[in-house]
């Protein structure tokens, strides 16, 4: 079957359309940067192509004869849909644009991010909304693979396939929580009081709560469960009405703690560091879109933004965060990391 390649040049439209915009050869060929001679050839070429004149000179100039008229019209919107839809950038304007930035993240994850993100988002993209939530690994792979998820934030291990792209924000570890008059504020924790403590435990599909859950197993360190949950948010009202204590991500934790009634405490033990990353599918990667999203966020946190690092720094000191991400200190640039070569 004979294929448009062969069968016609496509760049010919164009010798169309600039000689019924000039309706003069000389003209039309400047426009195109040919040489007159060379426009004529092409001319030429359409006109036995086609078997019709097309353009013939008039008092007027050149006019296209009833058979051109009809290719014109096609020959303008052809070239005008190549233009825009395969020529010209993409672009995205977020101040003008009415989009919908989905984002997957655990609930822990959505205490830090969400509020600075939608103060920046009000003021950059203002017509711009949010939806966002937990998915497990299987899923998120083939939501973002679909676009129906732009960005996973937090701690994602699992998505370290071929297909995806993985930007380091900062570093973060946990702290212990519990009520502020606790019988245990004020006396520092060994492992014997950590344990022997009733604890309330999240069993959401957190990645950096299975971190943690295997940090302890590897350890030897069997806590007394009181209480399971989904959720993190429900902690401070349990804790505040209870003596049981609680294992947090540091940063959900130092939240908590500022609505008061909830203080956090230094774990007896050097707790294990995790990576906060934001990952996208490499489908997306130079969408402009997706571009600027991931812009923002690595604009908002990273290590020389990260308010939580003197908190750390107070509980554990700066050995911890140099023993578990030594080549990462504080104030670099987010790190670009991705599975595979482009």
């Amino acid at each position: 079957m004979e294929t448009i390649e062969t069968a016609f040049d496509l760049n010919l439209l164009h010798v169309l359309a600039a000689l019924d915009r000039s309706g003069n050869v000389s003209r039309a060929a400047d426009a195109l940067g040919m040489s007159q001679s060379g426009f004529s050839t092409a001319l030429a070429r359409l006109r036995t192509r086609f078997g019709d004149q097309l353009f013939v000179r008039t008092a007027n100039g050149m006019e296209p004869t009833p058979r051109a008229r009809q290719m014109i019209e096609t020959a303008h919107a052809v070239l005008s849909q190549v233009q825009e839809g395969i020529l010209a950038p993409p672009v995205f304007d977020p101040a003008t644009s009415h989009t919908e930035f989905r984002l997957a993240m655990a609930d822990v994850a959505e205490i830090v991010f969400m509020p600075r993100l939608l103060r920046h988002l009000q003021t950059h993209a203002p017509f711009s909304r949010v939806s966002c939530g937990p998915m497990l690994t299987p899923q998120l792979v083939d939501a973002m693979e679909a676009g129906s998820v732009d960005l996973a934030l937090g701690y994602f291990p699992d998505l370290g396939a071929q297909a995806f792209f993985h930007q380091r924000l900062y570093t973060h570890t946990y702290a212990c929580m519990m009520r502020s008059d606790h019988p245990l504020v004020g006396s520092r924790l060994t492992e014997k009081t950590y344990a022997a403590a009733g604890h309330a435990v999240v069993s959401s599909p957190s990645r950096s709560t299975v971190l943690f859950e295997q940090f302890l197993q590897n350890r030897g360190i069997e806590r007394r469960i009181v209480l399971t949950t989904p959720h993190h948010l429900s902690l401070p009202a349990i804790l505040a009405q209870s003596d049981l204590i609680a294992t947090v991500p540091l940063a959900a934790g130092a939240r908590f703690a500022e609505l008061g009634g909830i203080e956090l405490v230094r774990l007896p033990f050097k707790p294990p560091s995790f990576a906060v990353q934001q990952n996208w599918h490499r489908l997306f990667n130079q969408e402009p879109r997706n571009r600027w999203l991931r812009q923002q966020v690595a604009l908002l946190f990273n290590d020389a933004t990260d308010e939580w690092i003197e908190i750390e720094n107070r509980l554990y000191g700066k050995e911890l965060r140099q023993r578990s991400f030594p080549d990462r200190g504080v104030g670099k640039t987010p790190v670009l990391r991705r599975t595979e070569k482009s």
